[in-house]
């Protein structure tokens, strides 16, 4: 009688065995095949970049230079001005201008130093190039428009100022963009 009892235990142990690994395949089964359909409802890496806040250092940037970033796929120029070109944006009669734009209006208050515009040309969304020019500024080889070191139009067919992002002064030494 022994043997019998002993028979249904290892039976009974192997069944157990047996419902238990074919619930584990089971469950790495279905998560197999939803895994895809889950997936698939998140936003890509890429979505999530191109539209995430960007977070820069600027204390290495030295004064009359400037970094270019990227933020939702837009080229960001982020400029150091020097004490000159702070005077001569200041210094321009802003009635004269075809966007008329104090240069105050583009630079956050006690931060005249630092520029921080979008880096696409408002006549046809070509990238202009820093530095260049009559006025020192930004030039779009593209079609001549002309810039200053405030990013507002000067000469050619844009129409208006290279826009300004939204952005914001972490600490003295770091910005947030977007």
């Amino acid at each position: 009688m022994a043997a019998t009892h002993e028979h249904a235990e290892t039976q009974a142990t192997r069944r157990d065995f047996i419902y238990i690994a074919t619930g584990a395949v089971g469950v790495v089964g279905t998560t197999a095949a939803l895994w895809p359909f889950v997936s698939q409802l998140a936003p890509d890496q890429a979505t999530l970049a191109a539209g995430a806040p960007v977070e820069v250092d600027i204390a290495p940037i030295p004064a009359g230079q400037e970094v270019k970033i990227f933020w939702r796929g837009k080229p960001i120029y982020i400029r150091h001005r020097t004490p000159e070109e702070i005077k001569a944006a200041e210094d321009v009669d802003v009635a004269s201008l075809k966007d008329p734009q104090p240069d105050s209006d583009r630079v956050k208050p006690g931060k005249a130093e630092w520029l921080v515009i979008t880096g696409i040309c408002t006549h046809l969304g070509c990238v202009p190039l820093g530095y260049q020019g009559k006025y020192k500024g930004w030039f779009c080889p593209c079609h001549g428009s002309v810039y200053d070191t405030s990013g507002r139009i000067r000469q050619g067919p844009a129409p208006t100022n290279l826009p300004l992002p939204p952005y914001a002064f972490q600490s003295d030494t770091r910005i947030v963009v977007g």
